[in-house]
């Protein structure tokens, strides 16, 4: 048994059984990967995938129980790797974060500069996407940290830890009749068209919630999964914005208002996650703590055990 037999067979479930895919992953043939494939089926005396002729068409009921076992093990590997590296270069290395793009526009900026500062060496590459496929590239090992309001804590595999409180804003241009005429409600905020986020973005779901309980049906004529491109329709009147509050940059909106709208939708939770299992080298501790201070490396270490859940601050 060896690591490229099980790496043969991991990269075959998630390429969905396309063994062009996986030796194009593996950078080695497809005949090189049905060989790796049998000649570990063959050690362990099972079938570890369903087959029609030569082709691979899914997880026999051994595979199923052994595919996860072949992960640990070579999640296993790369923590072996990983402790390797935090003793021979502590400062350098590389570090991959996956962020909904409300937090990588709003929310990391600073905290990706002062690291920059702390540890020159260490390359940092940043992927944007929904709630899911940052949960996604964690699990996959795409990706070393991850950062989203939605969706993290659902899965049982990642420590999704809090890190601040935030509330939504209502965005609208100047001279708007919701400037005027008292406090925003939900009733007058219905009587608009409504610009937002998709659904499973950015507290969409308090969003939604709210209405809900209130028994309005909202007109919501576009959704985004992007604050900025939310307000640049909001700009050409189209309706009125909801926006998460930390999106509102007086620079940038100086053609729009904003109108606190904390007391009608929920307060809204953003997390950071980690894949539960993986070695965190130290820098990636210090990348955490500057983007939630409250997140110490004794904390994170806690919530990989599973050992409670840190508060979260206001921004």
């Amino acid at each position: 048994m060896n690591f490229q037999q099980l790496r043969s067979v991991r990269e075959a479930v998630r390429c969905g059984f396309n063994l062009t895919e996986v030796a194009s992953v593996l950078h080695t043939s497809q005949p090189g990967i049905s060989r790796q494939i049998r000649e570990l089926e063959e050690e362990l005396g099972i079938e570890i995938f369903v087959r029609a002729g030569k082709r691979l068409t899914g997880l026999t009921p051994p595979g199923e129980t052994v595919l996860p076992i072949v992960e640990r093990l070579l999640l296993d590997c790369d923590n072996l790797r990983r402790a390797g590296q935090e003793f021979s270069a502590q400062t350098s290395g590389r570090l991959s974060i996956a962020a909904t793009h409300s937090q990588a526009r709003y929310a990391l900026p600073a905290v990706v500069r002062d690291f920059r500062q702390l540890y020159p060496q260490v390359v940092l590459s940043l992927h944007q996407g929904s709630p899911k496929q940052v949960a996604e590239m964690l699990l996959t090992g795409e990706a070393d940290i991850g950062v989203a309001t939605e969706a993290l804590a659902h899965y049982e595999q990642l420590a999704a830890m809090p890190c601040y409180r935030w509330t939504h804003s209502v965005i609208v241009p100047p001279g708007h009749e919701l400037l005027q005429g008292g406090p925003l409600s939900l009733q007058r905020l219905a009587r608009h068209p409504i610009i937002t986020y998709e659904t499973g973005y950015t507290g969409r779901t308090h969003i939604d919630e709210a209405f809900e309980r209130a028994g309005l049906k909202p007109s919501v004529v576009l959704s985004a999964m992007d604050a900025d491109v939310i307000k640049t329709y909001v700009e050409l009147g189209m309706g009125v914005g909801i926006v998460a509050s930390i999106a509102v940059d007086a620079e940038r909106d100086r053609m729009l208002r904003a109108i606190d709208a904390g007391s009608l939708f929920a307060v809204n939770v953003t997390r950071l996650a980690v894949r539960r299992g993986t070695w965190l080298r130290g820098y990636v501790y210090a990348f955490i703590e500057a983007f939630a201070p409250t997140l110490t490396r004794a904390a994170v270490e806690r919530a990989l055990q599973g050992e409670g859940e840190a508060e979260a601050a206001s921004p």
